[in-house]
């Protein structure tokens, strides 16, 4: 993983980040709560030796330094804290008193820093005047030759005792900084991780690798769209609607010597925007000025006549079972050449009427009749119903929605259709976060300032008022 990938996976996850320093943040300031304050008094110590000359300054200086590294473990000893530990308004076990002592040597001096941390301020104080005391008292005893009443080390204290004010733990600014760092790294960790986990499809060259054919469109996610699918209206100069224009071109002239007019829209498995995929395709063709058949091949979950507000209830089964005549269930929808034949009653053997030889027969017919023909499908792995279309159509497009659909679920989706001979067209990346690809960007700065439509808005039929609509004759 490279450092564009690490930062698509913050992106993808950052609630995980936001998750994990706020966490971090507040078990921090929980510690910080729960910690008892400590204070700490602060000495320090000056270590000479008696000397002559310059050379004896040198060589006592040495000694010194020597001895003040062996000073600061003597601190802790049990001899000095047993001493300090008997003087009155200590309370403390010669245990206790070590384990609040600490002395370190300042390297290349002869100083030697002393510190006392308690709870207690007072006691602070006390331990540390009490360990100036015994300290000075047990070096000279221990640096005193036999027979001699002078020491060859002098100890004195040069600074202090002096009591902090301010605790030296907790420090809750210090705590907070590190408990966000650690939460922020946690957190990137647990989002890189997540990604590279993650067998979703989230990139064009994912796409194009598994299903080995181009992407003919990148469709940006807009959370107005669960609401207003349709690329219509307020809609029409959206990401979305320029994603359905491109798509609406690369499909032109994706093979200029094989051109296409009857294209299958399908999906790997469902909710993955395979039928608004079919609508704005086909509003898009409309809006070019192309005649265009919208057919509801889904006869198992229908949305088409849904969304676009149509009677459903006859259609595409009931022209296959003979029951009517094909211009008599075309409805046409807006003020563009546009029109839709909705699913129908749902029969009992979708897969064999769709494969039959009166939807052969539809499609060829309807070939002459119409610019392009667009037919929304189900989705491929639960039931055959797309590849059998499929194989009838010029070509079929494939919607995979961006973090959501599997790539083993796509890559076999892609072989079931090869595996009937149908022509992959192509994939489109749906929904996918961050406004699509670049192409998206550089529409919005070039999209018109007014809010009028550059193209007459299409009129949508509200699907409560919508009357049985009227034979449509399918001829030019």
């Amino acid at each position: 993983m490279d450092i564009r990938d690490l930062l698509r996976a913050l992106r993808r996850h950052w609630w995980l980040v936001v998750t994990a320093v706020v966490g971090a943040v507040g078990l921090g300031a929980a510690v910080t709560e729960l910690t008892v304050p400590q204070y700490a008094t602060r000495m320090t110590f000056f270590v000479t030796t008696p000397s002559q000359g310059v050379t004896d300054a040198y060589q006592g200086g040495l000694f010194s330094q020597q001895r003040v590294k062996s000073y600061a473990d003597l601190l802790t000893g049990d001899r000095l804290a047993g001493a300090v530990a008997t003087e009155p308004g200590v309370g403390l076990t010669p245990t206790q008193i070590q384990a609040r002592l600490s002395g370190t040597a300042v390297p290349d001096t002869v100083l030697l820093q002393v510190t006392v941390t308690d709870r207690s301020k007072a006691r602070s104080q006390r331990v540390a005047e009490a360990t100036a005391k015994h300290f000075i008292v047990l070096v000279q005893s221990l640096e005193t030759p036999p027979g001699s009443d002078t020491p060859s080390v002098k100890v004195e204290v040069v600074a202090g005792p002096s009591l902090d004010p301010v605790p030296v733990t907790p420090r809750p600014m210090r705590n907070l900084a590190l408990a966000a760092v650690l939460g922020l790294l946690v957190g990137a960790g647990g989002a890189a991780l997540r990604e590279l986990r993650d067998s979703t499809v989230k990139t064009v060259e994912v796409l194009q690798h598994l299903i080995s054919a181009p992407v003919l469109a990148v469709v940006p996610f807009e959370a107005a769209a669960k609401k207003s699918p349709l690329i219509v209206e307020g809609h029409a100069q959206s990401g979305r609607a320029e994603a359905f224009r491109r798509l609406r071109t690369n499909l032109q002239f994706v093979d200029v010597d094989r051109p296409v007019k009857v294209i299958v829209v399908t999906s790997s498995l469902p909710e993955e925007g395979k039928s608004t995929t079919a609508v704005n395709l086909a509003i898009a063709f409309a809006e070019a000025g192309h005649r265009v058949l919208l057919i509801e091949a889904d006869l198992r979950r229908p949305r088409v006549a849904h969304y676009l507000g149509l009677e459903g209830a006859v259609g595409l089964s009931n022209v296959l079972a003979g029951q009517v005549k094909f211009d008599e269930v075309l409805q046409k929808w807006g003020r563009r050449e546009l029109f839709v034949m909705a699913s129908g009653f749902t029969p009992p053997n979708p897969s064999e009427l769709l494969g039959s030889r009166n939807m052969s027969n539809l499609l060829a017919t309807q070939r002459e009749e119409f610019d392009v023909t667009i037919i929304d499908t189900p989705p491929l792995l639960p039931v055959t119903d797309a590849a059998v279309v499929a194989a009838s159509a010029d070509g079929a497009v494939l919607v995979t929605r961006s973090g959501k659909t599997a790539q083993a679920s796509l890559k076999t989706a892609a072989d079931a259709l090869r595996a009937v001979d149908a022509r992959l067209l192509g994939g489109l990346l749906n929904m996918q976060p961050g406004g699509g690809d670049s192409g998206y960007y550089y529409y919005q700065n070039y999209r018109p300032k007014r809010d009028t439509p550059s193209t007459p808005p299409i009129e949508r039929r509200d699907a409560k008022h919508a009357a049985s609509p009227e034979p449509v004759r399918s001829g030019r």
